[in-house]
């Protein structure tokens, strides 16, 4: 298990320095609570995003992003529920995106932005 949680260390960091590249503010890195494990908090222009990062190898027969299950996607709108009720920001316009990673061909990751990935069941 320590494997992995270094491999999503690493690729969270490689997550956050894009975002930055494109403007996103990141505020926090790793954020536990009762409903779950948020990977990124940041700002994008005036909106509090929260990022689920996912990497896949080479060798991955499913995509970053649609390896996120359901009960995943229902684990990270918990989270976000209980940060934003615990933070008092109900009323702060925020999203959830995900930043898929893979091995690039001309770099050395391709890195996937998905605004908006995820929504709660209204």
């Amino acid at each position: 298990m320590e494997g992995r949680k270094a491999i999503g260390t690493y690729f969270e960091g490689v997550a956050a320095r894009y975002l930055n590249s494109q403007g996103v503010r990141i505020r926090e890195c790793n954020v536990y609570n009762r409903g779950g494990e948020i990977d990124l908090i940041g700002e994008d222009q005036h909106t509090l995003v929260f990022f689920e990062v996912r990497y896949r190898g080479s060798g991955s027969l499913v995509d970053p992003a649609s390896s996120i299950s359901y009960p995943k996607q229902k684990r990270l709108l918990k989270a976000v529920s209980f940060y934003l009720h615990r933070h008092q920001l109900w009323n702060v316009p925020s999203r959830i995106d995900v930043v898929a990673i893979t091995p690039g061909t001309v770099k050395k990751y391709r890195v996937q932005w998905i605004k908006n990935a995820i929504q709660a069941d209204v």
